[in-house]
């Protein structure tokens, strides 16, 4: 058994507001911290996170307890296995009444990456290729940045070490093929450590300098890491956040490296990975206005799209900043372009209007079809907006489409009480598999390899809501008290539905394409046969993934 010595140990350690946060968004209330309750449906958030006595309490439904008490209801644990969970996450070591049961943690990554930054001391090509980019030592320390080596010798410095092979598996070191031998999973790679917000080591970032296929890649989903979850860098940049109630949010690692060098201590980073709900939570806390810094070419732009689209459709305040000419963030500062910089980050393109803008430069606007296209996605994606919102972006629409505002029908997107919406048999499509996906959470993940918000065009709000568990939203719970609305039977019928609306999607993408004139016939060429081979591929059956 765990000592209770080493429990209150670990609670003093916790703060409630930062355990709660980072499975649900809370919004201050006075001295406070409201929600919807993640345990029940409601209507009105009851849910009170109160730090000072480190409690919460849902008025109503009753649950409420500790720090340990949330993670046993949210992740359905024991008493024991949220206590180990909790205290692997803030590197805490527990002690055991049986002494044949004591599972003192190893300090694995930790050890591992001491390890790393003794050998990018001894690595001239890597600390040459930081020194080009431009990186000082000062950040080369601050950051814990390391090198690791070939995988024989990952693996005999583990065995010296005498630690244990299931932990480094479990924690992502190491990995196991299919014929049982082991590997590690950083080899020949400028290494970047990953904490979670309370500043323990959670899994490494790894960028190539040797000219291995992936440039860079991160450690596999464990119990302790979870990329959707985690932001580069935020435990050395959360004072900041919070003091400056802004937050820029990078694509690189080295990126935030160079900025925080530069004095942009507010800095930090994805995981390799877009921008998704399950970072809500953490982006929200101290309320800060969030900048996105991403690559001004095709692939930053669709990030940032995305993106903002996402935010927007949250509530957040903020804007895009893209880098053109093949510069980023770390380019420009050590070019010594700082104020340069400095004044693009203070000139933000807004997330709504860049969201309406992207949108509309994807239509031929000579074609008049093309026009209509154009205006029909843009009001879909205004409709996921408050009605004020709404009519504030109604005539830069108008402007750019070159409408009247007039033509511009957003219709009444308040759901009433007494008059049932009228739905199309798109609304339905959309609206059933977004029941689906609350009445059946487990089969959520999977779907989303290969559908996301930005591919709804009419319930796009909707279906965010729910992949963040608001069900208190008053658009889901019309949704789930409509018979008109069914639940996708059975797994092999949700994949046919999927595949069906999948096909459709890419076809109008196709369509889209033929008529843009903003890209190269190059490029445009082989766009179109990368579609072509996702709706091959569809009609075999085959769901096919985003990427």
């Amino acid at each position: 058994m765990i000592t209770q010595d080493s429990i209150e140990a670990l609670k003093a350690r916790l703060d409630i507001v930062d355990v709660v946060g980072s499975y649900i968004e809370l919004k201050r209330a006075g001295s406070s911290f409201k929600a919807p309750c993640p345990f029940h449906d409601e209507k009105s958030p009851s849910f009170t996170v109160n730090p000072s006595r480190q409690k919460y309490h849902c008025f109503g439904c009753g649950a409420g307890g500790d720090s340990i008490n949330f993670v046993m209801e949210y992740e359905k644990l024991s008493y024991p296995e949220a206590i180990e969970k909790l205290a692997a996450s803030t590197n805490f070591t527990l002690h055991y009444t049986d002494n044949a049961h004591q599972k003192k943690r190893s300090n694995l990554l930790e050890t591992l990456n001491e390890w790393y930054q003794k050998l990018l001391e001894q690595n001239r090509v890597a600390q040459d290729y930081l020194h080009e980019r431009g990186i000082y030592a000062s950040s080369i320390e601050r950051f814990g940045i390391g090198y690791a080596p070939v995988s024989g010798d990952t693996l005999r410095f583990l065995e010296q070490r005498r630690l244990p092979t299931s932990e480094a598996i479990e924690q992502g070191a190491i990995g196991k093929g299919d014929d049982g031998r082991l590997f590690a999973r950083f080899i020949e790679r400028i290494t970047f450590p990953i904490h979670s917000t309370s500043g323990a080591i959670v899994g490494f970032g790894g960028r190539t300098i040797t000219g291995h296929q992936a440039k860079y890649v991160n450690s596999s989903q464990s119990a302790i890491f979870n990329k959707s979850r985690l932001l580069y860098a935020y435990h050395l940049a959360r004072e900041a956040i919070y003091r400056r109630r802004e937050i820029i949010v990078t694509e690189g690692y080295l990126d935030v490296v160079m900025l925080h060098q530069a004095g942009f201590t507010h800095s930090v980073a994805t995981l390799g990975t877009a921008l998704t709900a399950e970072h809500l939570p953490l982006l929200r806390k101290g309320e800060p206005k969030i900048f996105l810094a991403y690559d001004g070419d095709k692939a930053g732009r669709a990030a940032a799209f995305k993106a903002s689209k996402l935010l927007s459709m949250s509530g957040f305040d903020g804007g895009v900043v893209l880098f053109e000419g093949g510069l980023d963030p770390a380019d420009m500062i050590k070019n010594n372009q700082i104020e340069a910089l400095n004044a693009l980050l203070h000139r933000p393109i807004p997330f709504i209007e860049f969201v309406i803008s992207e949108t509309i430069n994807n239509y031929d606007l000579q074609d008049p079809k093309g026009k209509e296209s154009g205006l029909h996605e843009t009001i879909g994606f205004l409709k996921t907006l408050s009605p004020l919102l709404q009519e504030e972006y109604r005539p830069l629409v108008a402007a750019k489409l070159g409408i009247s505002p007039s033509l511009i029908r957003l219709g009444n997107t308040q759901n009433t009480q007494h008059q049932p919406l009228q739905l199309s048999h798109h609304d339905i499509w959309e609206l059933s598999f977004i029941k689906t996906l609350i009445e059946r959470p487990h089969i959520t993940d999977t779907l989303l390899d290969f559908i996301d918000g930005s591919l709804l065009q009419y319930h796009a709000s909707e279906f965010e809501a729910a992949l963040q568990g608001r069900f208190n939203d008053p658009r889901l719970s019309a949704l789930m008290m409509d018979d008109r609305i069914r639940v996708f039977e059975g797994d092999e019928g949700i994949k046919l539905e999927l595949i069906t609306f999948l096909n459709a999607h890419y076809n109008r993408e196709l369509k889209k394409l033929t008529t843009q004139n903003t890209v190269s016939f190059d490029q445009k060429s082989y766009l179109i046969r990368q579609i072509r081979e996702k709706i091959a591929r569809l009609k075999k059956g085959e769901l096919v993934p985003l990427t």
